[in-house]
């Protein structure tokens, strides 16, 4: 219990890789990572929905040619069947994709401290690079007149 009271902030992300894709090239970055102490991998799933709608884990000599056979193994049971259902609901046919969980290390004092000063997360989420770069592309223009009219 001690351990988990001393952790990060845990997240959980499903990346989608479209048929063919899931070739291993981002996958070291990952390593990177872990290996840099940023994060801790706590569980990783790898999955395909095939054109029929049939969802299944990747696993052994699968992982090995796809060049993801580092990640064999790594998971601390937090990810389930239900998880890959889930998952799979929301993939196109014919993708892969990787379920991962993780500690965030990095933030792990600051995570503890506020714990022991009372205070505790109410709300969270992430925002898509491409949302962010949506939103500033639809506020260019206006920026742009504000910007011709002094209103800066």
């Amino acid at each position: 219990m001690r351990e988990l009271e001393e952790m990060g902030p845990i997240d959980y992300l499903c990346v989608e890789f479209p048929d063919g894709s899931l070739n291993g090239k981002a996958f070291p970055l990952l390593v990177d990572l872990v290996d840099r102490g940023i994060i801790r991998v706590l569980d990783i799933l790898f999955i395909r929905k095939g054109h029929d709608g049939t969802v299944t884990a990747i696993q052994g000599q699968d992982l090995e040619l796809a060049g993801l056979g580092v990640f064999h193994g790594a998971a601390s049971g937090v990810l389930g069947g239900d998880d890959l259902r889930e998952a799979g609901s929301v993939l196109t046919a014919g993708s892969a994709a990787v379920v991962l969980v993780y500690e965030n290390t990095w933030a792990a004092p600051l995570a503890v401290q506020l714990r022991l000063n009372g205070a505790q997360l109410v709300a969270g989420g992430r925002i898509p690079v491409q949302s962010l770069i949506a939103a500033l592309d639809e506020s260019e223009p206006e920026a742009a007149q504000a910007a011709s009219q002094g209103g800066w």
